[in-house]
Formats: structure tokens, C-alpha cells, sequence
């Protein structure tokens, strides 16, 4: 398993990890790959990243359903609204790997979402060969 780290530079952020998700994989001849953060207020999105605005609506989209401010536990460290985006998203995605390269659509990227940065965050990469 290997790992990536990547530095978040605002409080939300979508970060396309996807070549070095595909230097993972580039001499698998075939498998998966799993892509997963372990962090609570992060997620892993499948989806384009051509258009830099993507990720800035999906992060507008996410606050319109769920605003800040608003939960109990923003009592704690006011990120109530980063831990329910994080898990309405999910914290994994699994990608089919075919002579080292991934089995993407034309226009899907591998991202990470950050809803509480900035932060140094992991991304935990598991190849498993088929």
C-alpha cells in the first residue's frame, strides 16, 4: 500500500490526484485499485476535473444542502457541516486497472474533497492485482 499527502490551501477544496493515483498503477497488468482517505471531514470523488468549475459546484451544491453553522456539533470544532459532507460523499472510490492504466471515462478524474482544511491530508492507495 502506498500513500499520498497532499496540502490543502483553503477550507474547501477539490484536489485531482489522479496521476498519482496512475504512477500506483502503471505496471499492473490488471486489478483494481482502491482509493481511500482516513479522514473525516475528506472525501474521494470520481468525476471531471477538466473544467476547474466542477469541483467549485459541487462544493457550492454541498453548502446549499448543508450549511454551516447550523449542527450540534459545531459545539465541538464548528465542522459539523464538513463531517455530513464527508459521509454523504464517502471516503473511498474503486477503480478497474487494465494494462497499467485506469479504467477511467473520458472525462472522470480521481479527487480528494477537503471540507475543513487547510490541511496535510493522506490518501491511502491499495493495488490489488486480478
Amino acid at each position: 500500500m502506498k500513500n499520498i499527502k497532499i496540502k490543502t490551501k483553503g477550507k474547501y477544496e477539490v484536489v485531482d490526484i489522479t496521476s498519482e493515483v496512475e504512477e500506483q498503477v502503471k505496471h499492473l497488468d490488471e486489478g483494481i485499485v482502491i482509493v481511500y482517505t482516513p479522514h473525516a471531514t475528506g472525501a474521494i470523488i470520481l468525476n471531471e476535473n477538466y473544467d476547474p468549475n466542477i469541483g467549485k459546484d459541487i462544493v457550492e451544491a454541498l453548502d446549499k444542502i448543508i450549511p454551516e453553522g447550523k449542527w450540534m456539533h459545531d459545539a465541538v470544532d464548528d465542522n459539523g457541516a464538513a463531517h455530513i459532507k464527508a459521509a454523504i460523499i464517502g471516503p473511498s472510490e474503486t477503480v478497474i486497472v487494465k494494462e497499467g492504466k485506469l479504467q477511467l471515462g473520458t472525462w472522470q478524474n480521481i479527487c480528494f474533497c477537503d471540507f475543513d482544511g487547510p490541511r496535510e491530508r493522506t490518501i491511502y492507495v491499495k493495488v490489488i492485482k486480478g
